[in-house]
């Protein structure tokens, strides 16, 4: 890194009090960018070659706690997010320990290949989902919010995780849970203000973590400022900021008119809603306030970066994006056929991958970010089209193969063995290439929890399989993530009507197979209750007071799982042999060594369907994971050539003296150096 000048370190100290800069973070970003020194010290930024506009220098403020300034001076960290081509690549990675800091190379950057990849902050993470709705209430009206997030992160630094994944936090009318965005630069009112997110944010820094927020950008609110303006008129500027088509006449349908095509919503019925004052259809893939954006207007592709832009210089690092596959549609929107895979169809928009590149040379590439994608639609063998490196588009997706190994259409249970699963993550090890990079999950909140779903949630094997399949996420392959209560192994609520449920979801396919006579009501309650959201969506379980601890108030959101006297977090904490403190070690193993993000993966059992048994090597690091999926014993016998040389981390006490095969008890896991 470049010494700065001592003119430099003026012009940042006079900035750094002209913005009201406190603890770490600017306290208003509009004042700080009125400051008529933000033009003279861009302007001795771009001469050095490096920050090369006011809203670059903005962003260097909001990170300004991320690393010490070479010269020692006040203002740490300030040319931190200069752009990559032309600044100095520092960035803060993942650090070995919880508390501890060291520089990785940036993309771009001289630095020396790990094994092939070229190492970066986001492959080394760790991350937590949080869903701030039911993570924790701080003021006793039933809601989490940000303030209740922020009184917990002492607990997520102790548990090890080092990104926090907050789900959608903008102004919303809820009707699917905030993923209908009313307004992007405004905090939903029930979460709290602008002012909470940046403390929020400010207390994650100071933790030494980091902050990925939720972008939903394929639809928003019907109640947002472009689309009310867009239903207003067809002759509105900004009625082709959403896709409007004519209906097909039809004297005998409800308004006249037939939808413009057969596409139906994911959230069931007709993905086409009619609009009685300009007598047209809008498209909506969701719900019917969630209408899709035209993502083929500049306009609206420019508008979408502007407001990335305003969170990254807020200070985020980076965003999940919500089905940003479906971005593109189909020219002309023809019918689906009969048998057609529609959703990979939707996926595959002739334009997806020109917008995401627009997207990173526009935004994303100016900022040391992180992108992760929910890749609905988006099979394996097509997944490095968006996340090579060379492609330029995004860092990493989520692939659904895994999660959904047991899922069938709708809420049906498909069966599947261990050897299934198996296969999926050895050929995620063949399909993605050095320039690749995947991400591990099991749990989300739109999956069921994570060990009602592939470990067993009865008490007696709860904790042991919870323990287990987060051994599994932290060994294999790419960046892990957790969702909120899987380290305390939190299960599946036990819904027994209809009446339970909250999820959008499911009460439009309760009115689509239900009201329609399709299914009993006793029988789809039961799939629901298999893989509804709620599972995932009901209030963590802080402790054994009232409500487990999640509100002061008399009623949560959504009821609490009524085993939180036994499964909590105060309970966990207080115990050596918790699920909490098992993912804690197995976190602080993956942290501790660079085979589990840069090393080789080798499944060295495929055809077993009891045991899953792998290995992860880089250089003189060389671990075995010995995974007994089921709630039976088993034995497994090391391939010839590996001779184990100590146990790292397992979650039950393993015999002394075992002999080349290995005994095994229900849902044991095992690491070791060999």
């Amino acid at each position: 890194m470049p010494r700065l000048s001592m003119e430099f370190v003026r012009s940042s100290g006079k900035l750094a009090s002209c913005a009201g800069f406190a603890n770490g973070r600017s306290i208003y970003r509009e004042r700080m960018l009125s400051c008529m020194d933000v033009k003279l010290l861009s302007h001795r930024f771009e001469r050095a070659g490096a920050v090369p506009t006011k809203r670059r220098f903005a962003s260097l403020l909001h990170h300004s706690f991320a690393f010490t300034c070479v010269l020692g001076i006040g203002l740490a960290g300030v040319a931190a997010q200069a752009e990559k081509p032309r600044g100095v690549p520092v960035s803060m990675a993942v650090a070995s320990t919880p508390s501890e800091l060291h520089e990785t190379a940036e993309p771009g950057s001289t630095d020396k290949l790990i094994n092939g990849y070229k190492p970066a902050w986001w492959k080394e993470a760790v991350v937590y989902q949080v869903y701030p709705r039911s993570f924790k209430d701080s003021n006793g009206d039933g809601i989490g919010d940000l303030n209740g997030v922020t009184q917990k992160l002492d607990y997520l630094q102790q548990l090890g995780v080092n990104v926090i994944w907050l789900g959608p936090h903008y102004d919303s009318p809820n009707a699917d849970n905030g993923y209908d965005i009313r307004d992007y630069e405004k905090v939903m009112a029930e979460f709290g203000t602008m002012a909470d997110f940046d403390r929020l944010l400010a207390g994650i820094k100071q933790r030494h973590m980091r902050m990925i927020i939720d972008l939903v950008v394929n639809h928003t609110s019907d109640e947002h400022k472009w689309f009310v303006a867009s239903e207003s008129s067809t002759t509105s500027p900004y009625r082709d900021y959403y896709i409007w088509r004519a209906g097909k006449p039809n004297p005998s349908a409800p308004n006249g008119f037939d939808p413009p095509n057969n596409y139906r919503s994911f959230f069931s019925g007709s993905a086409w809603q009619f609009d009685q004052k300009t007598q047209q259809f809008y498209l909506h893939l969701f719900a019917v306030k969630q209408p899709d954006l035209n993502w083929d207007n500049q306009k609206v592709r420019h508008s979408v970066y502007e407001l990335q832009k305003f969170w990254l210089d807020k200070g985020v690092d980076g965003f999940r994006m919500d089905v940003i596959p479906l971005i593109s549609k189909q020219p002309g929107l023809p019918d689906t056929k009969p048998g057609e895979d529609y959703v990979h169809t939707w996926a595959n928009g002739p334009h997806r991958d020109e917008y995401l590149q627009e997207m990173n040379r526009t935004v994303l590439s100016k900022y040391d970010d992180m992108t992760v994608g929910e890749a609905i639609g988006i099979s394996l063998q097509e997944t490095p089209k968006i996340v090579n490196e060379d492609r330029h588009e995004l860092n990493m997706i989520f692939n659904f193969d895994a999660i959904r190994v047991n899922r069938g259409a709708g809420y049906l249970e498909q069966k599947y063995t261990l050897m299934d699963l198996k296969k999926i993550y050895d050929s995620h090890a063949t399909a993605l290439g050095k320039g690749d990079w995947d991400t591990v999950f099991l749990s989300n909140h739109d999956n069921p929890r994570v060990v009602s779903n592939f470990g067993d949630d009865s008490p007696e094997f709860r904790a042991s399989s919870a323990k287990l399949i987060e051994t599994m996420l932290m060994t294999l392959r790419g960046t892990p993530y957790i969702y909120q209560g899987d380290e305390l192994g939190m299960t599946n609520y036990p819904f027994t009507k209809y009446s339970q449920f909250d999820d959008i979801e499911v009460k439009n396919d309760y009115k689509a197979r239900v009201v329609t006579g399709q299914i009993d009501e006793k029988l789809f309650v039961a799939q629901a209750h298999r893989f509804g959201r709620d599972n995932s969506r009901t209030p963590m379980q802080w402790d054994t007071s009232v409500n487990g601890g999640f509100t002061s108030g008399q009623k949560p959101w959504l009821a609490v799982n009524p085993n939180y006297k036994e499964i909590n977090a105060a309970q966990e904490l207080s115990d050596p042999a918790s699920v909490y403190h098992y993912t804690q070690k197995a976190i602080a193993l993956h942290h501790a060594h660079k085979a589990f993000v840069y090393g080789d993966y080798q499944d060295i059992n495929p055809n077993d369907p009891q045991v899953f048994a792998y290995l992860r090597v880089l250089g003189p690091e060389r671990f075995m994971v010995v995974l007994n999926f089921s709630g039976k014993a088993a034995e497994f016998m090391p391939p010839n050539g590996i001779r184990v040389s100590a146990l790292v981390l397992n979650n039950m006490s393993v015999p002394s003296g075992e002999g080349s095969t290995m005994k095994l008890r229900p849902w044991e896991a095992r690491v070791y150096r060999y």
